[in-house]
């Protein structure tokens, strides 16, 4: 296992993961005192339906990402403009 420093505030390709950890870290790891393995995955895995199925995303023209993996299919997904 290799750990890699990354500068603060330094660009990084990751940052999309990074973020997705963060919210995961924030909205349902530290909500919880999980009482056994069993526990957290359910709580995880709840967590992972609600992020993908309900919670909305300004990423993606504020829409759960279900929503906007189904309208990229059928060609009515609103292309958003991606700031570097």
């Amino acid at each position: 296992m290799e750990h890699e420093r990354i500068p603060y505030a330094t660009p990084n390709k990751n940052a999309h993961i990074e973020s997705f950890h963060r919210i995961l870290e924030d909205e349902c790891l530290s909500r919880y005192e999980f009482q056994s393995f069993a526990h957290a995955y359910k709580k995880v895995s709840e967590f992972m339906s609600a992020y993908n199925k309900v919670r909305i995303h300004s990423s993606i023209g504020y829409v759960a990402p279900e929503e906007y993996y189904k309208n990229v299919l059928n060609g009515t997904a609103v292309k958003q403009l991606i700031k570097l």
